[in-house]
């Protein structure tokens, strides 16, 4: 009897323990949709997703995160072309959360003709450094430039490249060397992406690092550095992010400022494609 009664107390207090404590993978998404008409190649625009933990996504994935729209597509770890749902990286499993793709895919296509559908493409690792991508370096059993270009080769297939987002740099404000070259690592980095992919105006989006850091002083040369790359390269673009915040780690974007970070590189990306059309 009093083992019986000891069972009901520890079953109750699992089931107390499960509501209290949210699983960081609760509202993960449990089947994936397929696409069932695939768009001809010349309507599909493809964008690469690229950089470290806060583009690979570290937020909380809410049911929000989870409705998809068709016109807004991805691929799976087995790069099928699947409906677009949160998470979208699939390189770290047990850390992998909300990231910005889907907000951007949903915000771009308010703006695109009707028969125009956007593949979003993830390649982001979280705690990679800048140098790890320059030198096609395997960081957490992802050799990063070899994927990147694997990936873009995949979305090339489907339809035309159209651009990229890079969110990248917390690693590298660690140590002030590596802070002082971001500017002609980013450069080079850059040209790079555009050779990878076929198109030497290709347009690059940067997000700037969160003004929450501990180490904001560094996070904020960074900042600097995008910018002065930025002002040389009128087919580039940043992502403001001083009034974005933090999950409470002081490193990561929370969910709700990713889908306005996701907003506004859809907004950076459609300015670049305005001003290159009145040139």
């Amino acid at each position: 009897m009093i083992k019986y009664i000891l069972l009901i107390f520890l079953t109750a207090l699992l089931s107390c323990k499960k509501e209290i404590i949210p699983s960081r993978t609760q509202n993960f998404p449990k089947n994936e949709l397929q696409v069932e008409k695939v768009p001809e190649k010349e309507n599909v625009w493809v964008f690469m997703l690229a950089g470290q933990s806060n583009m690979a996504g570290r937020g909380l994935v809410e049911p929000q995160d989870t409705i998809p729209s068709h016109r807004v597509l991805t691929i799976n770890k087995d790069a099928e072309l699947i409906v677009a749902k949160e998470p979208l990286h699939f390189y770290e499993p047990t850390m992998t959360g909300l990231d910005l793709g889907l907000s951007f895919g949903k915000e771009l296509i308010r703006h695109l003709p009707d028969s125009i559908s956007v593949l979003i493409i993830p390649t982001a690792v979280g705690g990679s450094g800048i140098t790890h991508w320059l030198e096609d370096q395997v960081f957490r059993n992802v050799q990063l430039f070899s994927n990147f270009k694997e990936k873009a080769i995949i979305g090339q297939q489907y339809g035309t490249m159209k651009g990229i987002l890079w969110q990248q740099g917390e690693s590298d404000a660690v140590r002030e060397e590596n802070t002082q070259l971001y500017q002609q690592r980013l450069s080079k980095l850059t040209q790079m992406f555009r050779e990878v992919t076929g198109n030497d105006r290709l347009p690059v989006i940067f997000g700037e690092l969160g003004s929450f850091s501990k180490n904001r002083e560094q996070w904020e040369k960074i900042n600097e550095q995008i910018r002065k790359y930025a002002s040389t390269d009128s087919l580039t673009g940043i992502v403001e992010t001083g009034d974005m915040k933090d999950k409470g780690d002081k490193v990561h974007f929370d969910s709700e400022s990713l889908r306005i970070m996701g907003q506004r590189f859809a907004q950076e990306y459609l300015n670049i494609l305005n001003d290159s059309s009145e040139q």
